[in-house]
């Protein structure tokens, strides 16, 4: 599963009004002041390191569509430029379009994204023995990060980390 997830914020005040517009109100420039915090924490450093290939977490298509953007996409494309690290916009897909998680209870969250990702079929034999970093916006439960772990894993891929804008508190 993830060896390590770290998060450069606690999802609270100003953040979590931030995000809300970065990823609900169609503001993706937010991307570039978002990943600030993310390059300045220090366990961040350990994850980015010169062989590691940052993997996005997928939205479902509908929300693609919908949205104009994947957030978790361009906070890694700004991760990328800042530290020069291989990036992956497709790696995983999404195969299984369940509800929205920030909609559900902590143990509809558990759930429901179970088998939800995939390893994109052309980018298999480069996941395979990579060290990967998923890149996501918001940590709640862990469900989506772990979901799309056991994706990469299936396929082979050696180490898997996360790096996360914001964390809920801990219940």
């Amino acid at each position: 599963m993830i060896r390590r997830c770290v998060a450069a914020v606690d999802y609270g005040y100003p953040w979590d009004a931030l995000i809300a517009r970065f990823k609900f109100r169609g503001e993706p420039g937010w991307a570039a002041v978002l990943a600030e915090p993310m390059l300045e924490q220090a366990l961040a450093h350990d994850l980015l390191h010169a062989n590691v290939l940052l993997v996005p977490i997928p939205v479902t298509s509908n929300r693609l569509a919908e949205r104009g953007y994947n957030q978790a996409w361009e906070l890694t494309k700004v991760l990328r430029r800042r530290t020069g690290r291989a990036a992956l916009a497709d790696a995983l897909v999404r195969v299984i379009h369940a509800p929205d998680q920030h909609q559900l209870s902590k143990a509809q969250r558990l759930n429901n994204l179970r088998g939800a990702f995939a390893a994109h079929p052309d980018h298999v034999p480069r996941l395979a023995g990579a060290h990967v970093v998923l890149v996501d916006d918001v940590r709640t439960t862990g469900a989506t990060l772990n979901s799309a772990a056991l994706a990469l894993q299936q396929v082979g891929v050696a180490d898997i980390a996360a790096l996360v804008l914001a964390r809920t508190p801990s219940d």
